[in-house]
């Protein structure tokens, strides 16, 4: 279980912080060198220099999007330049993609981040810039929702790019996509000029995932733990009736695969500040605010409480919670992970991820009415929030932060495909260990970011604020 450290503040994390921004930039530049535009988009590193590897292109975002946060968190006008510039040259083909669940990956971390900064006044007022940023947000939220399948209760989901079968955890996060083009007046419109609402599809994938892609021990089956996350859920297509657990990248269907759990965590967290922002008229017809704000709260604890328990004290997680080598390493969860071990390796990508992830429901739940929303026995607003900062200040420390001149990640110890052997196991070593990811590394800018605005002041960090 993690060891919340309840000295913490974002002030006292603020020098490892800045430090944390010099190596960011270093790393940036080195990518830029190495895989220029045309380049395959850089996924992971193998020996220190980031590699693609083939699947789908989910990661160019995270690469153009980390020099954009650069800026944001520097006033560095060069990453803004080579984030805007790559922005234009590179992103469009992620726009109209129809054959992905990566939108809010991609594009909110490009074309968000920008029109986001120019609404916070960062960058110059341009009425072109704005349409196109706006347009294109449209468009991917469009595009996003467009990969829909049907349930047998007649509400659907966002399928994953394994087929219409497929619901994907890791979606709940890419729904800001829906969120900003709804939140920009946008619609879906289908056969015979039908208007489909893209908050209709949000509201009911973001519960359709609740429902069918998490636990909350009540005893849905015989391995009903609260808080264990599924990868995938199987659907049967004929009719929509839900079929079973999966995974992709987990080690089984019954074990929680650490970075999907963390999509979970910051996925419904994230979307219940949106919500929050949101009049009560359009909440109605799916039943009122409280109905669904408490589907997503109800998630968002459950997920949250499970990471904190599941975790070892220092707040980095091995890659699933069923690996079979675990049982070799008696009482993991009561010390810090050991990313060099001889059994399992740890993600720290899922640890950038999930800190963000319990910040916010923190904050979220301070600014609520909190005693309203709370069950006994379960952890308060403070306890997230701490907990999260004990994440961040392990991923900003040794032996997670890369010192290393040479290396071009940022945050190590992170993996991709266990399963698949994808990752580097570098020599004398039987896990893989010391290789970074784009998206464990944007993560990390992502969280280092936010908690630097909570000490410097200035708009409260949202994927959706200033954004009109």
């Amino acid at each position: 279980m993690i060891r919340i450290n309840q000295e913490l503040t974002p002030d006292s994390l603020l020098p490892k912080i800045k430090k944390f921004w010099a190596a960011s930039g270093r790393c940036i530049d080195a990518i830029e060198s190495r895989c220029p535009p045309g380049s395959a988009s850089p996924v992971f590193t193998v020996r220190g220099r980031y590699t693609a590897q083939g699947w789908t292109e989910w990661t160019q975002g995270f690469q153009y999007g980390s020099a954009l946060l650069q800026f944001d968190a520097t006033g560095d006008p060069h990453y803004l330049e080579l984030g805007r510039d790559r922005t234009l040259q590179i992103m469009t083909p992620h726009l109209t993609h129809t054959g992905v669940h990566d939108h809010g990956f991609n594009n909110v971390s490009t074309y968000g981040n920008l029109l986001r900064l120019m609404g916070e006044g960062r960058l110059e007022e341009d009425i072109w810039q704005r349409h196109f940023y706006r347009l294109a947000l449209m468009v991917s939220g469009a595009v996003q929702a467009s990969r829909w399948a049907k349930t047998s209760d007649g509400t659907g989901y966002i399928y994953s790019f394994n087929g219409p079968q497929s619901l994907f955890v890791d979606t709940i996060r890419s729904c800001r996509s829906l969120a900003l083009a709804y939140q920009l007046g946008h619609v879906l419109v289908g056969e015979r000029d039908a208007k489909i609402s893209l908050l209709r599809r949000l509201i009911e994938h973001a519960s359709n995932t609740a429902r069918y892609n998490l636990w909350y021990g009540e005893g849905r089956d015989a391995y009903d733990i609260r808080g264990r996350t599924a990868h995938e859920s199987i659907f049967n297509t004929n009719n929509g009736d839900y079929r079973c657990a999966s995974t992709q990248q987990g080690y089984s269907a019954l074990s929680t695969w650490t970075r999907g759990l963390a999509w979970a965590m910051l996925g419904f967290s994230e979307q219940l500040e949106w919500l929050a922002t949101l009049p009560d008229d359009p909440l109605a017809e799916f039943g009122g605010r409280p109905v669904v704000e408490s589907t997503l709260l109800k998630a968002a604890r459950a997920t949250c409480d499970f990471y904190i328990e599941q975790t070892p004290t220092c707040g980095i997680p091995y890659w699933d919670t069923g690996a079979p080598g675990l049982e070799k390493m008696s009482g993991y969860r009561d010390r810090p992970a050991n990313p060099f071990n001889a059994y399992e390796p740890v993600d720290s990508s899922a640890a950038a991820i999930a800190a963000q992830g319990l910040i916010r429901l923190g904050m979220y739940l301070k600014t609520r009415n909190e005693a309203s929303h709370w069950p006994s026995g379960t952890f308060d607003s403070s306890s997230y929030i701490q907990a999260g900062f004990t994440v961040l200040d392990t991923l900003l420390w040794t032996p997670y932060l890369s010192t290393d001149p040479s290396h071009e990640g940022l945050i190590l110890h992170s993996v991709y495909h266990r399963p698949n052997g994808w990752d580097h196991i570098p020599e004398g070593q039987s896990v893989p260990c010391g290789e970074s990811s784009m998206w464990g590394d944007y993560h990390a800018r992502e969280a280092a970011l936010y908690v630097q605005r909570l000490v410097e002041g200035g708009p409260y960090y949202t994927f959706f604020g200033s954004i009109h």
